[in-house]
């Protein structure tokens, strides 16, 4: 079982904004989820699922890219020969 505390910290970790008011909500969906978890755990299996699998993927095809000169031509920033990105905080 989560506790309201232990719902806060997590909702710290992963920088999502909960108020007082959802604290509750949020514990009690928490829960609810971990309880389903439990349900599964407890299904019992006969080893593997078989079924017939098959690769559906395309073969590589080898073709030329784009000259470097010409990408770094669309970018909005560049460094080293590399397309530069904002940072992602």
């Amino acid at each position: 079982m989560v506790t309201e505390k232990e719902v806060q910290h997590i909702a710290g970790l992963a920088d999502i904004g909960i108020t007082t008011e959802e604290l509750g909500t949020f514990t009690s969906r928490f829960n609810e989820i971990l309880d389903y978890f439990d349900v599964l755990d407890r299904v019992q299996g006969e080893g593997p699922a078989s079924c017939d699998l098959s690769n559906v993927m395309r073969e590589d095809i080898v073709e030329p890219s784009l000259p470097q000169e010409e990408v770094l031509k669309n970018a909005a920033a560049q460094e080293d020969g590399f397309i530069k990105a904002p940072r992602v905080m």
